[in-house]
């Protein structure tokens, strides 16, 4: 969605705070807005010339002619004011076809005026450029202003002078008015280009001798553009249209969609409604609601929306539960029935995004039931078997109706099942499985040779492109015919390794003799090799910093593909543009500015080249080209029989959809001889008519399919092409959005484009003229297929296809990755982890979700238990872990860890570096004394030693006890970490048994000499075997186990690391330089004959 509308208040605001006119505007910021929730003294302590001016009040909820219907109370007093609102308020009004509350109103000065000082200003967006209007009469009965009004436009880049406006459109403005209106309308259109309006209309305009004054304003702004103007928009709030509220569930999915590069959409049309829809495309969701209001169900249809561009399981689920939850809180006599279609995706997991479908569905069993749901599923593309078969088997676990279909069903052929006007067949035939495009299947298929540009075993010819012609100095280069033939090179712009790979399986199924990539640009890393298949074969393509390298190195490219994000598809589009060789670019992102796109369409015009897209999957030519993703995974290229020329060539603007036709037209026709999706944006950088009319100049094509939409004028010109007999061929073609006029209020569908501003733009008058003008145009979308067949059944009669043998086509070996998604491989996995899995919507540790863990505060120690002992400790020993950790943190400066830490911080070294040097020195000597402590003292115990026959054995061994001693700490000096852990311990634990046992050790070490005490690390290690043993967490294998594999000094790694960094820090804060050690504190022992 592009243009959205924006309340007057919004309007005017931004209208007085950005404004640059020398004409005096009036009564700036003097507007007030109320509901029934006003406080009207606070409001008159706000506002207080509401209680000294003359006022006017109106609703500010999209209603449109407000002073016709009655709807503007003026030159009122305050009080006045609230007894016009009286009867208004909180009231139920009818608006043309739309039923609404009026809830919202605007209080604003009453200006006094004369009829002759109002006017009329409205300036809107079209493809060449920005449409000024201006009328001398404006106000209540301006009347059919298109007719009347003179009319400016203002071409894409060009700038708006006052004389030309004084010149163009003052002609019946008052003499002493000129000025003022002239450069009002100046500074009105510098404002309406800066913040990317694309609609803006004043009426009336008052000027008076006072200044200029703007009564009323309706105003629509392109969202797109936010990350452009945000600093000058705010946070803007965008009213729905009158005659429907505003839903939470509405902003949640719309605050989803914000934060995600796929695309969620959702508007609530009837919250009471039988007939719910979660359809995934912009194209099939207007597809979806077409077919269910022709079949009647305009009044039970709940909702619109979509969900596409490959959405994350997560997303997916979320989308789903709010539609599930909507569905599920009112019961309805005849039960609910739940739509989930789609048309064939290009590179959307479906199984992927139908998991999260399943989870939604699977929370909500039981409502489900109790409101007698029954689902209806339609999907095709990538893994979409898989998908199916899951959704299939949810139905048989939880006891709710699902009926499941795959690309063998027409797409819309579930909506007449669901409202029980077809049957419903009790075994679908299964189409072939993704993974079959791994076996030759050679089908006997008759198909057309005059469709074929040539045999895959015939020579191919030098050049397939159209020649270039000379052109008179001053005219613009014209447009290829020919965009892609079998030797066509291509860029693409971006790191998307699977759109190229799956442009190279199609290039080797179609027996080109080379990858129709040559290299890929991306300017975030320098320039190096990206490895790909060819067939069998890994071939290297080089990837560039920049456009520049990469074109100059590849003289043979002549398109490019772009997958820039928004922010960045214009201004790497602009730079492709100054390099002549570039013919063809391919914009794929969705949501640049249309500002911006109608500057990419006026530069590729004078330069001659064809621009696809934006917001587009691309376009195929079987048997020659595809860009990126179109057609989808090579079984649908396959089934689609995409991998060789048919006689039908389409447009579309969907992507999803214009896979839906190649599906449609395969088993309609001989197949497709080339498709293109223009994109759903509402100025695409080509149009249905331009790629009409190459398939017009192509002699191999037959017939054209083209699938329009609601919104612009375009197919209008395919009309007059066919009725002036400049188009020739057979012509098939439908309008979606037929049911955009029987809804009550104004709804924009997914795509930008895809809203009717006036009733010609409507998919019902387009569908008729079309009719009209001798194009074939079925009665519905469900019909196309059959329009199509019919269509190419007489021009086979006719002779003009003549059937030839099919050709099967090279087989292409699955990749790894792809074939274990499948489920087809195994392999043994070179690692094996049993703590973490950081692979779903959210990491889980040891099998706790993340957020488990923070909503069960299980802190620092809690996570320790999780990922180092694959267990939920009790509270007590996940503080004592903590504690640990504290106590170990830091011992000085002196110790050698610490020492080496601030050498190397000295010596300019990083912090990982500096880190490792002070943690190689942990050992037996230093710190590393836990793991040897815990074996000596529960080796000793468990054997059954006395406490004196231990230190007995271990001095006749000569072994120091780990564990004891310490150079500082005595009984009589004692540490009092070890007795802060000590006083834990014996609180906490269930039993100290090694512990006691150690302390009975320290009474006989410490008699001999009071600095042998039991030190924090003999401490930590005999009090973790009793945690370990007396926790109820582990057996007693398992917690020998963990004191053998080294758990222990990890206690002390992980808290001495904390005190290691802090040295590091701290010798970075205090800029010391290289240490060196003193000559005085080392002792020079060299042999006495090398001093002499």
């Amino acid at each position: 969605m592009s243009a959205k509308a924006i309340s007057e208040e919004t309007g005017k605001e931004f209208l007085y705070k950005h404004i640059c006119t020398s004409a005096a505007v009036q009564n700036r910021f003097r507007y007030a807005r109320v509901s029934n929730h006003t406080d009207w003294d606070r409001l008159a302590q706000d506002h207080p010339w509401l209680l000294t001016e003359r006022l006017v009040v109106k609703p500010d909820q999209l209603i449109k002619r407000r002073g016709k219907l009655g709807l503007v109370g003026v030159d009122l007093d305050l009080q006045g004011v609230r007894d016009w609102l009286k009867p208004r308020m909180m009231r139920e009004t009818t608006v043309g076809k739309a039923k609404g509350v009026l809830k919202n109103f605007l209080i604003e000065p009453f200006v006094p005026h004369k009829q002759e000082e109002e006017f009329y200003v409205c300036i809107y967006a079209g493809r060449e450029g920005d449409w000024l209007l201006f009328h001398h009469e404006g106000g209540v009965d301006v009347g059919d202003v298109d007719s009347k009004a003179q009319k400016l436009l203002v071409a894409v880049d060009d700038k708006l002078t006052e004389e030309t406006v004084t010149q163009q459109l003052l002609a019946h403005a008052p003499g002493n008015r000129k000025q003022v209106l002239a450069n009002f309308i100046v500074g009105l259109f510098n404002l309406y280009e800066d913040l990317y309006f694309t609609y803006l209309e004043i009426n009336p305009l008052v000027v008076t001798s006072a200044g200029v004054y703007v009564l009323d304003m309706a105003a629509k702004i392109d969202v797109t553009a936010d990350f452009l103007c945000k600093a000058k928009w705010g946070d803007v709030e965008f009213p729905p249209p009158f005659g429907r509220d505003a839903y939470p569930e509405e902003a949640y999915i719309a605050d989803l969609d914000a934060k995600s590069g796929a695309s969620l959409k959702l508007t609530i049309l009837n919250p009471r409604g039988r007939i719910w829809t979660m359809v995934a495309g912009g194209g099939a969701s207007v597809v979806y609601s077409d077919t269910i209001c022709d079949l009647g169900g305009v009044d039970e249809l709940a909702n619109y929306g979509e969900y596409s561009g490959a959405p994350s399981e997560q997303q997916t689920y979320d989308y789903a539960k709010t539609i599930l939850s909507l569905m599920t809180r009112e019961k309805h006599p005849e039960g609910k029935v739940l739509i989930i279609g789609g048309s064939i995706a290009n590179f959307t997991n479906v199984a992927a995004t139908f998991k999260g479908i399943v989870r939604a569905i699977k929370d909500y069993q039981e409502p489900l039931q109790e409101h007698e749901v029954s689902i209806f599923v339609r999907r095709g593309g990538p893994n979409y078997q898989e998908g199916l078969r899951v959704m299939g088997e949810v139905g048989k676990t939880t006891g709710i109706p699902i009926y499941v279909f795959g690309t063998e069903t027409h797409m819309t052929a579930i909506v007449g099942m669901a409202l029980g006007q077809r049957p419903i067949p009790k075994e679908p035939p299964a189409d072939a499985h993704t993974a079959n495009f791994l076996l030759n299947t050679s089908s006997s298929a008759a198909t057309p040779a005059s469709s074929r540009t040539a045999s895959f075993s015939e020579p191919k010819t030098a050049a397939d492109a159209t020649p270039a012609k000379k052109l008179k100095p001053g005219v613009p280069p014209a447009k290829a015919t020919t965009l892609f033939s079998q030797h066509t090179k291509a860029l693409v712009w971006g790191m998307q390794t699977r759109a190229v790979q799956g442009m190279l399986d199609f290039d080797y199924v179609c027996s080109r003799d080379a990858p129709s990539v040559a290299a890929m640009v991306y300017p975030f890393t320098g320039d190096h090799k990206q490895k790909f298949y060819w067939g069998h074969k890994e071939i290297l393509l080089p990837v560039y910093k920049n456009m520049a390298d990469a074109v100059r190195k590849h003289p043979e490219v002549d398109v490019l593909i772009s997958f820039a994000s928004l922010r960045s598809a214009y201004d790497s589009t602009m730079e492709t543009l100054n390099f002549p060789q570039i013919q063809t670019i391919a914009i794929i992102a969705e949501g640049i500015p249309e500002a911006l796109t109608r500057r990419l369409i006026k530069k590729a015009d004078e330069k001659g080249v064809t621009i696809i897209g934006p917001a587009t999957v691309g376009g195929i030519k079987p048997g020659c080209f595809k860009i990126g993703n179109t057609g989808g995974m090579l079984d649908n290229i396959l089934a689609s029989k995409l991998y060789r020329p048919g006689s039908v060539a389409y447009v579309s603007r969907s992507g999803g959809m214009s896979n839906e036709l190649n599906n449609i037209i395969s088993r309609t026709t001989d197949g497709v001889y080339e498709g293109v999706a223009i994109g759903g944006d509402r100025y695409p950088g080509s149009t249905f008519m331009d790629h009409v009319q190459r398939y017009q100049d192509t002699p191999e094509v037959k017939m054209i399919v083209v699938l329009g939409e609601i919104g612009g004028l375009e197919e209008y010109r395919i009309g007059q092409g066919v009725a002036e007999g400049r188009i020739t061929k057979p012509v098939v073609c439908w309008c979606i959005g037929t049911c955009a006029t029987m809804f009550s209020s104004e709804v924009q569908f997914g795509h930008a484009g895809a809203c009717a501003n006036q009733a010609a733009e409507t998919a019902v008058a387009k569908n008729q003229s079309l009719r009209e003008a001798g194009v074939f145009v079925p009665k519905s979308f469900d019909e196309l297929g059959d329009a199509i067949r019919t269509v190419y059944d007489d021009l086979v009669a006719s002779g003009a296809i003549v059937p030839a043998k099919e050709v099967p086509p090279p087989t292409v070996p699955m990749d790894y990755s792809w074939a274990r998604e499948l489920g087809l491989i195994r392999k043994p996995a070179s690692f094996m982890t049993s703590i973490c899995d950081e692979r779903g919507q959210e990491l889980i540790y040891a099998g706790m979700p993340i957020t488990e863990v923070f909503k069960e505060e299980m802190g620092l120690g809690g996570v320790l238990g999780l990922l180092w002992f694959q267990r939920r400790l009790p509270r007590y020993a996940c503080q004592f872990i903590e504690m640990c950790l504290m106590v170990t943190a830091d011992h000085g400066p002196a110790v050698s860890g610490a020492h080496n830490t601030i050498v190397c911080a000295r010596a300019g070294k990083d912090l990982v570096s500096s880190l490792t040097s002070g943690l190689l020195t942990i050992g037996d000597r230093f710190g590393g004394a836990l793991d040897a402590a815990a074996k000596q003292f529960s080796g000793a115990f468990d054997s059954g030693l006395l406490a004196m026959e231990f230190v007995n054995k271990m001095k006749k061994d000569g072994k120091l006890i780990m564990g004891i001693g310490h150079r500082v700490k005595s009984i009589n000096n004692p540490d009092m970490r070890v007795q802060i852990l000590k006083d834990f311990v014996k609180q906490h634990f269930p039993a100290t048994q090694l512990l006691d046992y150690a302390l009975e050790v320290e009474k006989i070490t410490t008699s001999k000499k009071p600095n042998l005490i039991l030190n924090v690390d003999g401490f930590i290690g005999v009090a973790f075997v009793d945690l370990l043993r007396t926790c109820g967490g582990f057996t007693r294998d398992e917690a020998d186990e963990f004191v053998e594999i080294g758990a222990l000094n990890g206690i002390f790694v992980l808290g001495r690391s904390m005190g290691f960094i802090g040295h590091y820090l701290d010798q970075k804060r205090l800029k010391q330089g290289l240490y060196r050690h003193p000559w005085d504190d080392i002792s020079y022992v060299l042999p006495e004959h090398m001093t002499m």
